[in-house]
């Protein structure tokens, strides 16, 4: 009797982010129109060879646990699968806190996904307090500097993940850092607070924020942050661009509206004198 081979894509036994497409005894991933398939085969990016720092605030409070803390580890390695990681793409940072900050890998110090994970296995627990303000403050002071491997003009990416209430002011770094043009996602899990992670999230923060109630279930967030920082031409330069071209257009409208006025005038003195 010959074995049936079931569909897999038609039974969902499949990590296909978009599109499924079976083969005999197996399947292949396929993306949308606009995507592209990263290298991991499964997950899709709107940009492609996009070149991104994205820098992992971990807390590692004594609340966390060393098992918990084992989970969060394995949450950051599926989001490093779904980053295009190279020498001119993708660079990924590590940064545990809690009463103190500790960098655990500075940006560029690892250019392959292989390397990366690795590193972020031997990641030890610190325990303690957890100080989420003094962890966002060290990510722009620190963090994302062209010394610690920060690429200038790259986009900045910074995720943080808590289980509880920070133990420090948290709002004036929070801010900042969105100020500084730092994309921010706020990852939280359990005691976390979750006015604290819309404080932290960039806009839109449906898109930026994420909280599940147990560190099992985190592997859904994993699927739902997406990284897509597409490279675009300076806002700066095209903003000016835009005002110019306002101010010009303000300026013919101007001059138009005088001319009218002007040959009115002209019109009405001829039909004086005839």
């Amino acid at each position: 009797m010959v074995a049936v081979v079931s569909d897999l894509c038609a039974t969902g036994d499949h990590d296909c982010e978009h599109i499924c497409i079976s083969t005999p005894g197996s399947f292949k991933c396929a993306c949308r129109e606009g995507h592209t398939l990263t290298g991991d085969g499964r997950t899709c990016s709107a940009c492609s060879n996009a070149a991104t720092d994205v820098v992992f605030l971990i807390d590692g409070s004594k609340s966390v646990r060393p098992e918990n803390f084992e989970l969060v580890k394995k949450w950051i390695n599926l989001i490093i699968d779904k980053l295009d990681v190279s020498e001119t793409n993708a660079h990924v940072g590590l940064v545990q806190y809690s009463s103190s900050v500790k960098q655990e890998f500075p940006l560029g110090r690892y250019n392959s996904k292989k390397a990366l994970k690795e590193a972020v296995k031997k990641m030890g627990y610190m325990e303690r307090g957890t100080m989420t303000g003094q962890a966002i403050s060290f990510l722009m002071d620190t963090s994302f500097t062209p010394s610690q491997g920060a690429r200038p003009g790259v986009p900045k990416v910074g995720i943080v993940f808590t289980d509880g209430r920070s133990q420090d002011y948290i709002v004036d770094a929070a801010r900042k850092a969105k100020e500084s043009g730092f994309e921010m996602f706020a990852v939280g899990v359990g005691n976390a607070v979750e006015d604290e992670l819309r404080e932290i999230a960039s806009s839109p923060v449906a898109d930026h924020y994420f909280y599940t109630a147990d560190f099992k279930t985190m592997n859904q967030i994993a699927k739902k942050l997406q990284i897509n920082v597409c490279q675009v031409e300076d806002p700066c330069e095209c903003n000016s661009l835009v005002k110019f071209q306002k101010k010009v257009e303000e300026a013919l409208q101007a001059l138009t509206k005088k001319l009218d006025a002007v040959t009115k005038r002209i019109a009405a003195l001829e039909n004086k004198i005839v």
